[in-house]
């Protein structure tokens, strides 16, 4: 069952947020396995991200990559929302 997980760090600037990318696709994990759609989202100057995974053990995965990066760019992305994916609509 596929999952949506949306994060709403406390403060992680669009800046950080490129930094992060170019640090994860130099890291080889710009499109990780299990991981269907990514979103960034700049409310007020701030960055959100929804993703929709394939499953938790996925996502588990990626963030052993992902946490470090983050930790070294100083941005905390906090615990998400996490919820069953009802329906997906390309389109």
């Amino acid at each position: 069952m596929a999952l949506g997980f949306y994060f709403t760090p406390s403060s992680f600037t669009p800046a950080q947020y490129d930094d992060a990318i170019g640090r994860l696709e130099a890291a080889g994990a710009g499109a990780p396995a299990g991981r269907l759609y990514h979103v960034a989202l700049d409310t007020d100057g701030q960055i959100q991200v929804f993703d929709v995974w394939d499953s938790e053990e996925s996502f588990e995965a990626f963030g052993e990559t992902l946490l470090p990066i983050m930790t070294a760019l100083g941005a905390n992305p906090g615990q998400p929302r996490v919820s069953p994916v009802h329906n997906i609509i390309e389109g």
